[in-house]
């Protein structure tokens, strides 16, 4: 959600209801509720038909009446946090998978008015809700007709951007050393159908044609920026052909990195800052050692940015260590599914958008395109006992992925120590437990019977019975549920004590000892149902009034 000044908005709103409903404009007067799946259908139809218009950006208004053009003013998702979660319920339903540019609250003089940005669906990608492509037809909301969806789709038909021709590109272009090492790589994958030394024998533009980084002798984008001298970059121009590295923390420090990219993402490699972790298992005295960053998994993320950036938008790559963390940027949606689609290493992608430089790629080792990358990133961590990366496609016009170099919960990592066996999916189950994220009901109902979870929903925590060092053994404590029992004996001895208790004493009694996985309301249940036992049990009986009760011990029969 962005607070833009209004002094900024209030023309802007003025000039969208002059000009009235479009194809790229709705106006909604909404008060306090209106569907989800109804704005999804707009965010599909208005993102179309930016497009189709040539528009980078549509609008839907919420506050201002859709016949008078009258602002009345929206309470719709008053609170700033339900309204920013708009952005990532629209984001799951949509593909590919974006979201509103930003949500504009405009306070005027008649009402609050909601202005959702929604940006243009990207070139040659219509955008669908729920499946479902939607369009306009004048100020209606209909489905995407094949006429409109056909010319979407025709924006990228025969125009791959790294397979065009540079005009003026010669081997004298080419970086030696890169040519060299493109030489190997490709004699090394195909090692059972070339000898290497026919390999190393090949004219150069006969190897750059087998290796598919030439047409006909013709250097292409995808030539250059895989191995193209540093000098050569302005014959790509006005498309940026960079990596950039920067350093933040402490220190501070930056570097950019030119073609060729077949060397410059191992010299980026060598930038980052790459300690060793110590990790201790349980009951163990010996530590166990790994590197904070692997460079498999580090050039595998660097490939996949350079495949699928989009050079069309002008720019760079950019990777930023933090302290505990890589982040990884390329521009470009995520061009076909979500991430979660490529975890289990089953899902093969049926486009690319660079598919000509995804191709040469392939035939120098550096990606592979049956879609088991991503997989194989998750599962190098998953072996080095870290934290699984994290995506974020929160911004639809680029992709970042972090990379975490630091232990989160020294519970988990023991678990992956103890428990080679586990399967991905648990794996990155347990992930989503260490990082406080939500789980399925299924996966919970996995890890209680395999007993690597315990806690309440949503307070879950990696189970005891595998992290029992003796440095979690108090956090444990803290979280971990303890019989019933124990609380009533603490009770009886309150008022053996003290003769009495209000529920307030009771309160204070008990909170700071109930498990930390359950919230204020959860506890407070907690002491209620304890209470309540207690009174049915006939240990404890009131002697006040119902709504200010003092609770008292029951004596027994003997002692009256």
């Amino acid at each position: 959600m962005k607070m833009t000044p209004d002094h900024e908005l209030l023309p802007l709103l003025d000039r969208l209801i002059a000009g009235w409903e479009s194809e790229v404009v709705e106006f909604k007067n909404v008060s306090d509720s209106f569907s989800t799946s109804d704005i999804g259908k707009y965010f599909s139809a208005l993102a179309n038909e930016a497009n189709l218009r040539n528009l980078d950006r549509a609008w839907l208004i919420f506050g201002v009446d859709d016949k008078t053009r009258r602002v009345l003013g929206s309470t719709y998702r008053a609170d700033p946090d339900r309204l920013n979660r708009l952005k990532l319920q629209i984001s799951r339903d949509t593909e590919p998978g974006v979201t509103f540019r930003e949500i504009h609250v405009l306070d005027t003089a008649a009402g609050r008015v909601l202005m959702f940005e929604i940006p243009a669906a990207p070139v040659g990608i219509p955008i669908a809700w729920k499946g479902h492509y939607h369009a306009r037809a004048g100020e209606s909301l209909t489905h995407l007709g094949l006429d409109k969806l056909d010319a979407i789709r025709a924006q990228t038909a025969g125009s791959d951007w790294s397979a065009a021709i540079v005009e003026g590109a010669t081997l004298a272009h080419l970086d030696p050393a890169a040519l060299l090492r493109a030489r190997a790589d490709f004699a090394r994958k195909y090692a059972n159908r070339f000898p290497e030394k026919a390999v190393a024998a090949w004219p150069d533009e006969v190897f750059l044609d087998r290796a598919k980084l030439t047409v006909d002798g013709k250097l292409t984008r995808t030539t250059l920026l895989l191995l193209g001298k540093a000098e050569a970059s302005p014959l790509l121009t006005p498309h940026p052909a960079q990596i950039t590295w920067r350093l933040e923390g402490q220190e501070k420090a930056y570097q950019h990195f030119g073609p060729p990219f077949l060397l410059s993402t191992s010299a980026l490699y060598q930038m980052i800052r790459n300690i060793q972790i110590r990790i201790l298992p349980d009951d163990q005295l010996l530590a166990v050692e790994v590197a904070k960053y692997d460079q498999k998994i580090v050039l595998e993320a660097l490939h996949n940015c350079i495949a699928h950036q989009d050079y069309t938008r002008l720019g760079r790559i950019v990777v930023t260590e933090l302290p505990d963390q890589l982040v990884f940027e390329n521009e470009g949606s995520f061009f076909e599914g979500q991430p979660v689609d490529y975890l289990t290493g089953h899902k093969t992608p049926r486009r690319y958008r660079n598919p000509f430089l995804a191709q040469a790629m392939v035939e120098l080792n550096m990606i592979d395109t049956m879609g088991y990358g991503i997989h194989e990133i998750y599962a190098g961590q998953a072996r080095r006992f870290l934290p699984m990366p994290d995506y974020d496609l929160s911004n639809p016009g680029a992709v970042k992925m972090v990379l975490h170099g630091r232990i989160v919960d020294p519970a988990y990592s023991r678990v992956l120590i103890q428990r080679t066996d586990l399967p991905l999916a648990d794996v990155l189950a347990l992930d989503r437990v260490q990082k406080g994220l939500p789980l399925e009901e299924d996966a919970v109902r996995r890890l209680k019977r395999a007993k690597l979870i315990e806690g309440r929903k949503p307070h879950y925590h990696v189970s005891a019975a595998i992290a029992s060092a003796a440095e979690t053994k108090a956090a444990y404590n803290k979280t971990r549920a303890l019989d019933d029992n124990y609380y009533r004996k603490l009770v009886t001895e309150y008022l053996e004590k003290f003769g009495g208790a209000t529920r307030a004493d009771l309160d204070q009694l008990l909170r700071d000892k109930l498990s930390d996985a359950l919230d204020d309301s959860q506890k407070e249940t907690k002491i209620s149902y304890l209470v309540t036992s207690m009174r049915r049990m006939r240990m404890i009986h009131n002697t006040a009034a119902r709504k200010t009760p003092c609770w008292v011990l029951v004596k027994p029969p003997s002692a009256e």
